[in-house]
């Protein structure tokens, strides 16, 4: 216990209920009635009301916390005596304390039912005199006070009395501190500053700068006054004009229209170089006749300019859990996309201002990308824009046309901000890879300022001439490859790929989204119409060949529409499709298995390709007969895969003897590559290695194993090439029943990519030469 220092009467026992609080610092001899609501802060009031009235007051280090730990509190508070106690009917309990000490939280005796402490008392150095530079403090701090008090800040008329009349410089600078309103922070860094001088030299400084605001937010406001009166002034003149013209029977609905414009751009909030421009475009259109030919053209100007949502904007969604929700409701798989979606939606939680993200979508079609858009402006509660660059081949169609022309209008991107109506949608450019150019200017071009984030804040559409900002629109292209994009383009895009999707993972989503909707879409009910797995899986394999979704929801909708033929009819029994019922309601399946690689052969091998609606098998044949060595090929094939075909025959002819070939034979047979489905052109860098091995195997007389496809280009030395498309060819392999799959060994890094469900039905074999694919692809010569 502790009975010295400035107030020898005052008794402090060594243990008292701590009672923290929040937003507020309590200083000795302040009195503040405090409103109790948590269970053991009333444990607490009552804890001490039970003894002698005393309470510790501290203040929690964060505001929002409901049940700050002994950590979050604040050492140094203040011991006060409980005056008053009010139970209020909600539960809750008002107390009205008074400072008496300062005192430092030494140790937490109890935490439950409520706070137990140790308390130390806290005193301050004792002063010898007052000196007269303490005495000018004191008086320079009253004078800033009553200047403040003069600014228009208010204080209680006992208050001013008591600083007028306090001569101890701590309880001067404690009472200011008390009154002036500081944040919790503040006021805590004062009380916790001991040296009464140095209390009430930080107490000049704030006031000095309160008083530096105050001005200042003085000068603000008179600024703001004189606007105002010089609007007033404006708009008594007007009404004052409209009476006379009214009197002189000149009024008509033009001063009305005029009058709804201007009303319609105060409230559209736009920023101040467009405001200017549109109330000169304003102050034109009343001086004009409304029969002159620029009138018309000018009111359409103006009406795009006021229906704008320059200052709209809707409120992000920041629950990143609801947000994973929507999206895995409303599409199976794509993590990554997700995740990306998600890690926006982080960043946008911590940072307020945040330029939204050029997201590109590249992947075949029918595999969600444009349904994926909606889906993550639901996630996010933004709007959504979508426009389609398929065909475009006109820059105006994204820039806009210059006023000056008959019947111009915004370009497209202006055009789907006002039907958003919000300055930050969700805005999808559909078809990217589409976008063509001719003589009226390229698109892709006008692209570039739209797309790129360092540019967009004041994006310029011909038509408007004014810079919107368009850094909050959230970009999602589409594309089904990358290719056609220009380079300067595909440098402003972040690049997400959608590969098409296994079997197993188109039966889950026609079980979880495409059935119920073509239920839904057809005017059936649950019970009325059933899938069983088998029979999905069937129209998977034999009625649909494809990476998307498309055709398959396609597909179901033909079988709901029959059925719902049914019930129309009167038929009303409940239809449960099964895998021998597909081909009653479809007729024969529309794609076999393969059927040529039943067993292993000579001369044929099977290759991977990709292509733009996926990933797709080869079957490579190579025969010989007699001639002079020429080599023919066939099947529509492309330059890259001739040049393979040549590379391929080179590296046959330099290895023979390692493979066992006669080197006659060359020089005696004509060698014939085929690739069947020739009416299909066929190009690209990964056929080089099935080519040298099917090439090789007609040569040498191995069979090549039927359960192992392979993709690789090769050099004229036997080395293996990297390729792409690795995780498309990998989901060809599987709806194949390939087991083994031959790859580059530079594209392990890609088995990453491909999800391990895919995984475990394919063995994969990394190769780095030629040697190493014709062990594993070739049988033992017999």
């Amino acid at each position: 216990m502790d009975k010295s220092g400035d107030k020898k009467d005052l008794y402090i026992p060594e243990e008292l209920p701590l009672l923290p609080v929040r937003d507020v610092v309590i200083f000795p001899y302040m009195i503040l009635p405090l409103f109790v609501g948590r269970e053991k802060s009333n444990a607490a009031v009552e804890a001490a009301l039970s003894r002698d009235r005393l309470i510790f007051l501290a203040t929690q280090k964060e505001m929002a916390d409901e049940e700050p730990a002994p950590s979050d509190i604040y050492t140094l508070g203040t011991v006060a005596m409980i005056m008053r106690m009010l139970k209020l009917p909600d539960g809750r309990v008002k107390i009205l304390v008074q400072g008496l000490a300062k005192g430092r939280l030494k140790e937490f005796v109890a935490e439950d039912p409520f706070f137990s402490v140790k308390v130390e008392r806290v005193l301050e150095p004792p002063m010898a005199e007052i000196t007269i530079e303490i005495e000018a403090l004191m008086r320079t701090v009253r004078a800033q006070l009553n200047q403040l008090l003069g600014m228009g800040r208010s204080l209680p008329a006992e208050v001013q009395v008591v600083v007028e009349s306090v001569e101890d410089p701590g309880s001067l600078a404690d009472l200011i501190a008390s009154n002036l309103g500081l944040r919790a922070g503040q006021a805590q860094d004062i009380i916790e500053i001991l040296d009464p001088v140095e209390r009430l030299l930080r107490i000049k400084d704030i006031l000095a700068k309160e008083l530096e605001l105050t001005t200042v937010q003085a000068r603000i406001q008179n600024q703001a006054k004189e606007e105002m009166g010089k609007s007033q002034r404006e708009y008594f003149l007007r009404e004052q004009l409209r009476a006379i013209q009214a009197e002189l029977g000149e009024a008509d609905g033009r001063t009305e229209e005029i009058a709804e414009l201007r009303e319609k751009l105060r409230k559209a909030k736009p920023p101040a170089e467009v405001r200017k421009e549109a109330e000169r475009q304003l102050r034109r259109l009343e001086t004009m006749h409304p029969e002159a030919a620029e009138y018309s053209m000018l009111r359409t100007y103006l009406d795009w300019i006021v229906e704008l949502p320059w200052s709209r904007s809707t409120r992000d969604n920041l629950d990143l859990k609801k947000a994973r929700t929507v999206l895995d409701e409303d599409h199976f798989d794509l993590e990554k996309i997700k995740e990306r979606i998600l890690e926006f939606l982080a960043v946008r939680k911590l940072k307020k201002e945040l330029k939204g993200p050029v997201l590109c979508l590249v992947g075949p079609p029918g595999v969600g990308k444009t349904s994926l858009g909606k889906s993550i402006a639901r996630a996010l509660g933004r709007k959504f824009v979508r426009i389609s660059l398929g065909g475009v081949r006109d820059e105006a169609e994204i820039r806009g046309h210059r006023r000056t022309y008959v019947g111009a209008l915004p370009g497209r991107i202006l055009q789907g901000i006002k039907q958003a109506g919000t300055n930050n949608p969700v805005f999808m450019l559909d078809e990217l890879d589409k976008v063509g150019a001719d003589f009226r200017g390229d698109p892709s071009a006008a692209l570039l300022e739209l797309l790129d984030p360092e540019q967009n804040h004041a994006f310029s559409d011909h038509y408007i001439n004014l810079p919107f900002d368009l850094s909050n629109v959230l970009f999602i292209a589409t594309a089904n490859i990358m290719d056609p994009i220009p380079s300067a383009l595909k440098d402003r895009l972040e690049v997400l790929r959608l590969s098409g999707y296994t079997a197993e993972e188109k039966l889950a989503i026609a079980r979880q989204y495409l059935i119920p909707r073509q239920r839904d879409a057809n005017g059936l009910k649950e019970p009325d119409v059933r899938f069983t797995d088998p029979a999905v899986l069937k129209l998977i394999t034999e009625y649909t060949a494809e990476a998307g979704l498309r055709n398959l929801e396609r597909e179901i909708g033909k079988i709901c529409r029959k059925v719902a033929r049914r019930f129309a009819e009167g038929k009303a029994n409940p239809v449960s499709v099964t895998e021998s019922g597909v081909r009653r309601y479809l007729g024969a399946p529309r794609y076999l298995p393969e059927e040529e690689r039943r067993e292993s052969e000579i001369g044929v091998a099977t290759g991977l390709a990709w292509t733009e609606v996926g990933g797709e098998i080869l079957h490579v044949e190579v025969t010989t007969m007699k001639g002079k060595g020429e080599l023919i090929l066939t099947g529509h094939l492309g330059d890259v895969m001739k040049e393979s075909a040549q590379a391929a025959l080179s590296y046959a002819r330099a290895h023979a003897p390692e493979f066992g070939i006669d080197p006659d034979v060359f020089a005696e047979r004509a060698i014939h590559v085929h690739v069947p489905a020739g009416a299909i052109p066929k190009d690209g860098p990964s056929a080089g290695v099935t080519m040298a091995t099917s090439l090789i195997s007609v040569l040498s007389g191995r069979k090549v194993r039927k359960e192992v496809a392979m993709t690789g280009e090769i050099t004229l030395r036997g080395k293996v090439l990297p390729i792409g498309g690795l995780k498309e060819k990998a989901l060809a392999a599987v709806r194949a029943h390939i087991e083994t799959v031959i790859i580059p060994r530079r594209n392990e890094k890609d088995l990453e990519e491909i999800p391990r469900h895919l995984r475990k039905k394919l063995r994969f074999v990394a190769v780095g030469v030629m040697e190493e694919v014709l062990a594993e692809a070739l049988e033992p010569k017999a």
